[in-house]
């Protein structure tokens, strides 16, 4: 069954058809589930324009941040500006165009975006700058805004294990936006950890089915940590 085998023999073939000015779908939470060898991929591509969603945006030197020392990212769809200080600085500076959405909105845009929702009416951000500009609407006796639902163009995800057809696996804070972006793109890149063959994974633990997965490539992940807080002294310090 050749043809349902997703896996692909490098970078270069995972990312083939990647283009200036595409929306880029990017799971991960921090540097929890981030797609490191695929980031690095489009960073060595050179495309540009890009419009990138992703809950923020690595920090400085690593993850999206990658992309943004670059200047390969046009715009920012995200709930969190993080501990990347570039990204502080593209932002006030204007040379990054950035719309903030709050964490449960952006994951609801693209859960709907895999369901083929076009848009969802919500009470989050009502009464805020979150709400300038769209349709309001009032539901017993809450008001809610008019959200539009996102779609991308590729989607790079990170699981734990998957087999040769696509079949993936998450461990712990990597299920935060990777399975929903790989349903809300119109062609998702995997990128794992370890590849087994069919059959190797318990079908009850089967977290993105294969259907979505369109391309497969196994990863060295540096799997760095964001913020490390360590105890000195019996009390905690951040180091």
């Amino acid at each position: 069954m050749r043809g349902l085998d997703k896996r692909v023999a490098s970078i270069e073939a995972a990312l083939e058809g990647l283009r200036d000015g595409m929306t880029v779908l990017a799971g991960g939470f921090g540097l929890c589930g981030i797609a490191e060898n695929l980031i690095a991929g489009i960073r060595a591509s050179g495309v540009r324009d890009l419009t990138v969603v992703s809950n923020n945006c690595g920090i400085d030197g690593f993850g999206l941040g990658l992309l943004l020392e670059n200047r390969q990212i046009r715009k920012m769809i995200a709930s969190y500006v993080g501990e990347n200080a570039l990204f502080e600085q593209q932002l006030l500076s204007g040379e990054l165009e950035v719309e903030l959405t709050p964490q449960g909105t952006l994951a609801e845009k693209l859960r709907a975006g895999g369901a083929g929702i076009p848009a969802f009416f919500t009470a989050t951000g009502y009464g805020t700058p979150v709400a300038e500009g769209k349709e309001t609407r009032r539901f017993g006796d809450r008001h809610y805004i008019l959200e539009s639902a996102i779609q991308g163009d590729i989607a790079i995800i990170k699981g734990w294990k998957a087999d040769w057809y696509g079949n993936i696996v998450y461990r712990h804070t990597a299920q935060n936006f990777n399975p929903l972006m790989a349903t809300a793109a119109k062609i998702t890149i995997a990128e794992v950890e370890e590849i087994v063959p069919p059959g190797m994974l318990d079908p009850a633990q089967i977290h993105t089915p294969g259907i979505y997965v369109h391309r497969l490539i196994q990863g060295v992940c540096e799997k760095r940590i964001e913020k490390r807080t360590v105890q000195n002294g019996g009390r905690d310090a951040n180091a």
